[in-house]
């Protein structure tokens, strides 16, 4: 069948990523030209060698556009998606999806009456850090884990202008919140019972600058999802506890290991070690041949790839990967971490 035209509207740091990087012609979809508000970013294209639209007026009177990517500041996100759908253009939108849920309801509605595709690019379902954890979540490779440990830290503050500003949805929940949020729930496959969050405002922004969050499921996993903008020294990507062992991976580099117990722990015949001005047992390292320590090895995704998968859902009526019910559950408890935090109370969820 014939590849799908799309159109990139907003032409900054990832609506250019998808123009050169993501958007693959092989896989159904071919970027056709950029739209963005802003005339230097249309310079750009140009020099990119797409072509650009002078209006999004233009863009959607394109017979021959038959999608469009958003990919501007989070409060237009709205706007511009149910004027794309209502011109009959399919959307991918970047994350997040929207201001709230109450948005994302409309945009949903407006799509069915359409009969229009909506999807929501969440790309870091296809991090290889993730999918190896998934996979460690799935295929009990320590065991059932009972503790899942997410964080993203940096130490450079709230990158650019708008996300440092509540209006149009600024804040570290709104930006890489999102990206942990739909990771857990994706892979963690229970209810979420309880839900406790502490925002940061070091900064002295009007948003967040970072979270510290408690989530457990029914299923009794205790996760805790926190992402640091002022970190000058950074804790593990990835912390896991299973009830057959462990496992870290330190940063995107995919260091780290995994501990899987594979004798008996002698608790009656432990060797102490020193610990500061004292002995422990408790404390000391198990015995070597009570553990085997494997390294981190990548896993392939056992689903397609976003825009293949864009491609066959609009073709073909394929089941989307990323769902929209998923992403408004996301949301869901995005807007429940902020009054968790507000009220300082843990919160239940489902």
């Amino acid at each position: 069948m014939s590849v799908i035209n799309l159109v990139v509207i907003g032409y900054g740091g990832m609506g250019s990523y998808h123009a050169r990087e993501l958007i693959q012609e092989k896989e159904g979809v071919k970027v056709i030209g950029v739209y963005d508000i802003d005339q230097t970013r249309l310079d750009l294209a140009k020099e990119n060698n797409f072509t650009v639209y002078p209006t999004l007026e233009s863009v959607l009177e394109d017979k021959t556009v038959e999608a469009v990517l958003i990919a501007t500041p989070n409060d237009s996100h709205k706007e511009l998606a149910i004027k794309a759908i209502k011109a009959g253009k399919h959307v991918v939108c970047e994350k997040p999806v929207m201001m709230n849920t109450a948005e994302l309801e409309e945009v949903m509605v407006t799509a069915k009456v359409e009969d229009k595709i909506f999807m929501v690019h969440q790309n870091r379902r296809w991090d290889n850090d993730f999918l190896i954890i998934r996979d460690l979540y799935k295929e009990k490779q320590v065991g059932e884990l009972f503790q899942i440990e997410s964080r993203v830290q940096g130490a450079n503050g709230i990158p650019g202008d708008w996300r440092h500003l509540k209006q149009h949805g600024g804040g570290m929940l709104l930006d890489w919140g999102v990206h942990l949020l739909d990771q857990m729930l994706f892979m963690v496959d229970s209810p979420l019972k309880t839900v406790a969050c502490d925002l940061s405002f070091v900064l002295g922004d009007e948003v967040d600058d970072g979270f510290i969050s408690y989530l457990t499921f029914e299923n009794g996993v205790k996760a805790v999802v926190e992402v640091g903008t002022t970190n000058f020294v950074k804790l593990p990507r990835w912390y896991v506890r299973g009830f057959e062992g462990a496992a870290v991976i330190k940063d995107w580099d995919l260091s780290g290991e995994i501990v899987k117990q594979t004798g008996t722990i002698d608790h009656h015949n432990l060797v102490p070690i020193q610990a500061g001005q004292g002995l422990t047992k408790t404390m000391a390292p198990p015995s070597e041949d009570a553990t085997t320590t494997l390294d981190i090895k990548e896993v392939a995704a056992d689903f397609d790839s976003f825009y293949h998968n864009f491609y066959d859902v609009v073709r073909n009526n394929a089941e989307p990967i990323v769902k929209n019910e998923e992403v408004y559950r996301v949301l869901c408890l995005i807007e429940t971490m902020f009054e968790a935090a507000e009220k300082k109370e843990i919160l239940t969820f489902e």
